[in-house]
């Protein structure tokens, strides 16, 4: 019998391995929750020690019943779907892996990027339907001289900065209220307040985490700010950008493109307006992925259980349970 009892609350990957690898060191078993209902989650919860989640919902309702449970940890950056304040009364850790795919987020933020400045599926769909030469009706503009922006500087943006900077750009800009200015200009860059940034900016990259003060913060006046030649792309959580607003200023030409790997409902509603709007390029929310980081995130999220239940802290916590120091 398994010292500790660990629930995988939404079954996603392939295989366990690595969780397995991890948690047995400690006499830890998995139980995945594939097939069940809601009541016979919650029923295989009351008594864990530990729970893996990506994104089933785990609200205060949930966490006030586990009265075993010292660790919930997400599988990835952000924690939206689990309440951060009922674990904290609980006296439950919360953690995170925010360093899992910094390289394949930025990665995915300069392919939207380059796809909307370069018009690459656009063209692709162009040539394909027998058009050619066409420029002249849909131009393209060059990336070099411009002026970039990013909307949140932690990790992922820091990285994608790493990787803009060979680009020729004349100016980059940081919107960030909670990292300094001098930081910034150490990295080669310029902190800038939250209007300059979008007035100002050809290039707009959003990296901003998803709480009740970025909700919609990309609202219909953000649009208003922006240059008519602006693209923006967003790799950070859909809802932190007003869809019906993004839309509008698409549709109107406010601006010149979007790049979309996340959205506001997902999977995207194939009857959304964004599928018919040929100046968007959607992906589907596959920035984080690939084989490597799908491994290491597993590792980490299985680590961060291992650390609460040997008695000590996870790499990665999110909060400060009451009770614990």
């Amino acid at each position: 019998m398994s010292r500790f009892k660990v629930i995988v609350a939404d079954e996603v990957f392939n295989s366990y391995e690595e969780e397995k690898t991890v948690l047995e060191k400690i006499g830890a078993g998995i139980i995945i929750t594939k097939g069940m209902t809601g009541s016979e989650f919650e029923k295989a919860c009351i008594d864990a020690d530990g729970i893996l989640v990506n994104l089933a919902p785990i609200p205060a309702g949930l966490i006030e019943k586990l009265d075993r449970c010292k660790v919930i940890a997400r599988y990835g950056v952000g924690y939206d779907n689990v309440d951060v304040d009922a674990c904290t009364r609980k006296g439950i850790y919360l953690a995170n892996v925010p360093d899992y795919c910094e390289e394949e987020v930025s990665d995915q933020a300069l392919a939207l990027l380059m796809a909307c400045a370069r018009k690459v599926a656009r063209r692709d769909a162009q040539v394909r339907a027998g058009e050619w030469n066409i420029g002249n009706k849909d131009p393209i503009y060059r990336i070099a001289g411009k002026t970039f922006a990013f909307l949140g500087f932690g990790m992922i943006a820091r990285c994608l900065h790493r990787k803009v900077a060979g680009l020729g750009f004349s100016r980059i800009m940081v919107y960030d209220p909670f990292v300094d200015a001098e930081t910034i200009k150490n990295m080669g860059a310029e902190k800038v307040e939250w209007q300059e940034a979008l007035g100002e900016a050809d290039f707009i990259s959003v990296h901003m985490p998803l709480n009740n003060k970025t909700r919609g913060i990309i609202d219909a006046a953000a649009f208003d700010l922006m240059k008519a030649t602006a693209i923006i792309v967003n790799t950070s959580r859909g809802p932190v950008i007003d869809e019906k607003a993004l839309i509008d200023a698409l549709t109107a030409g406010k601006i010149n493109s979007a790049g979309l790997d996340v959205h506001d409902r997902e999977p995207l509603d194939k009857d959304s307006p964004l599928m018919d709007i040929d100046n968007c390029v959607l992906s589907d929310h596959v920035g984080w992925y690939s084989e490597e980081s799908i491994s290491e995130l597993k590792r980490k999220a299985a680590e961060n259980i291992m650390g609460v239940l040997q008695g000590g802290v996870p790499k990665y916590p999110v909060n400060t349970p009451v009770g614990r120091t």
